[in-house]
């Protein structure tokens, strides 16, 4: 149907009405003075716009991250996009990382325009070389190292993630090298776990193939996570919805697998939130306390650089990396799941 308007006006409008009415559901919360900030910050009033964003920074650290208000995040995405239109001109580190953290904290509502924003904001560089004259390798290495350097992530810190200590701390990606470097880094392991790096840096995306066996079967690709940590990082043993390829792009990892079949003997979590994990350590397994664990037949290989490896959906498995190691994962479904077991 021809409305007789362009598609960039219509694009425009929609987004206005959602903005509008995002603003209207956060006033109706109670967060009159964020509204108002926000309508400044709309008309390029920076320092409203670093108070809206700051509002609503304190509205997702209030409590559990679970019990936060879903327009919060949606409002936090806001004032992001608003600092950054505003922070573009003079400042485009500044307006990149806005808009990083608009991507990680923020809600779904306006990802696209956050994506899209990320787009128009010029490649921030300190020179303006064009690579060395030998091909395309510095290029793309410089592309890597530029959307790197201004991104924010959440980082996962401890053994993993169901011992005690561990925790998520948000830190630049400059950070996260200076941890995996530091002297106590096996005391303080930090880790991007099952991380959607190419998500938030879309020039690294272009440089990930999907594999084919992905579409297999009438597959759909349904996550591409990243995986970057220091020697001895840990994911205990757990099983996901999908099926995984997993792709070993630097250093080594050991992997070990349990068929689906005998996840009643891997003593599962009875909360929901860990019922995918299992009860038992693998690295100092106590017997005594699950005796079905002794004598189970397992898998177990350990990944070199440009491996590829297959684990079904439902499968156990566990992985400790062996060195500094990168690793992606390809998580795809087919309209049907083979049966536990086969």
């Amino acid at each position: 149907m021809d409305t007789g308007e362009p598609a960039g006006a219509l694009v425009a409008a929609a987004g206005g009405d959602k903005r509008a009415a995002l603003l209207r559901q956060i006033t109706e919360e109670g967060g009159f003075a964020f509204a108002a900030s926000a309508e400044k910050a709309a008309a390029g009033d920076l320092r409203a716009a670093e108070a809206a964003r700051e509002m609503a920074w304190e509205q997702l650290h209030s409590g559990p991250w679970r019990e936060v208000e879903p327009a919060w995040r949606d409002a936090y995405a806001l004032a992001c996009l608003h600092v950054a239109s505003i922070r573009a001109g003079d400042d485009r580190r500044a307006a990149l990382r806005a808009l990083d953290m608009g991507l990680i904290m923020g809600g779904d509502l306006l990802r696209a325009e956050l994506e899209a924003a990320i787009a128009r904001v010029p490649a921030y560089r300190n020179g303006d070389s064009n690579g060395d004259g030998n091909g395309d390798t510095g290029i793309d290495a410089e592309r890597w190292m530029e959307g790197l350097s201004r991104n924010t992530d959440l980082a996962d810190v401890g053994k993993n993630y169901v011992c005690n200590e561990w925790r998520q701390d948000l830190i630049t990606f400059s950070q996260f090298l200076e941890r995996m470097w530091s002297p106590d880094c096996s005391a303080n392991l930090t880790y991007l776990a099952q991380h959607p790096l190419f998500d938030q840096i879309k020039e690294l995306r272009e440089d990930i193939v999907v594999p084919d066996y992905c579409y297999a079967g009438g597959g759909e690709l349904q996550a591409l996570n990243a995986w970057f940590g220091p020697d001895g990082t840990v994911t205990p043993l757990h099983h996901d919805p999908h099926h995984n390829l997993f792709a070993q792009v630097l250093g080594r990892k050991y992997i070990r697998l349990y068929n689906a079949s005998i996840s009643e003997d891997l003593y599962p979590h009875m909360e929901t939130m860990l019922s995918n994990t299992s009860q038992v350590d693998l690295d100092n397994i106590d017997v005594k306390e699950f005796p079905r664990t002794e004598g189970l037949e397992f898998m177990d290989c350990i990944l070199e650089e440009g491996d590829l490896l297959y684990i079904p959906p439902k499968w156990w498995h566990y992985v400790r990396s062996l060195s500094i190691s990168f690793s992606v994962s390809f998580w795809w479904r087919t309209p049907t799941l083979p049966s536990e077991g086969s």
